[in-house]
């Protein structure tokens, strides 16, 4: 299996796609996948690209994206460690939809289609549980949306603060992992309606200096979300 590790395999497995195939299944799919680290930000590929394969994001996150007609970059979806992202596309037209950017840092593992197509023709109990992981993703998906819509942009903001809080190991001092404009993106709403809820928050414990992130009252936070961010 090249250079996947059993570290990287388990990883692998927790993916929303994946976590209905057995070990042995999943070490069948993976025998021709490879692990790339990024050290810096780069293309990973461009729209109308061949789908020759998809990815797993093991460390860092991903960005696609569309081009405006103003040479703008308009983000569609972020993605972070350990999802799968473009199998939509080796499934469906063979050519990648949109562009991808791969942030500094990440390592992704590239599984090529053709291996994998085939393992899942011979297979056909494996696309059974491929479709099952992608019915509890998108059931996932479909409640977070829903949560998303209900929200403020204080309530958006705030949440997204306290899932970073939750896996950060540095207390109540956060980094920001994407730029403000991403992070408007990401979370549904524009750029100056973002800059108001930071404003907001200001009066909930939270301070910021940049992409640099203070949070002196974790509970007053989770207020915010529970009761209301404007």
């Amino acid at each position: 299996m090249p250079n996947l590790t059993a570290e990287d395999l388990a990883r692998v497995a927790q993916a929303p796609l994946l976590v209905g195939v057995s070990a042995t299944d999943l070490a069948g799919l993976m025998d021709a996948a490879h692990v790339i680290a990024y050290p810096e930000t780069e293309l990973l590929f461009s729209q109308g690209d061949k789908a020759d394969r998809f990815f797993v994001v093991l460390e860092g996150r991903v960005s696609l994206f569309a081009l405006t007609e103003a040479g703008d970059h308009s983000i569609i979806e972020v993605f972070d460690a350990v999802c799968t992202f473009a199998e939509a596309a080796i499934f469906s037209s063979g050519i990648f939809p949109l562009n991808c950017e791969v942030a500094a840092g990440s390592r992704l593992v590239h599984v090529p289609a053709a291996g994998f197509l085939r393992r899942l023709a011979e297979n056909r109990a494996l696309g059974i549980a491929l479709l099952g992981g992608l019915a509890l993703w998108q059931t996932r998906l479909i409640r977070e949306i829903t949560e998303l819509k209900s929200k403020s942009p204080s309530q958006r903001l705030a949440t997204f603060l306290l899932a970073l809080a939750a896996k950060a190991d540095t207390g109540e001092r956060l980094r920001l992992p994407l730029t403000k404009t991403v992070l408007a993106s990401r979370i549904g709403i524009a750029p100056e309606s973002l800059s108001r809820a930071l404003a907001r928050l200001k009066g909930h414990g939270v301070e910021v200096h940049g992409r640099e992130i203070e949070i002196s009252d974790l509970a007053a936070l989770r207020r915010v979300v529970g009761e209301g961010g404007e």
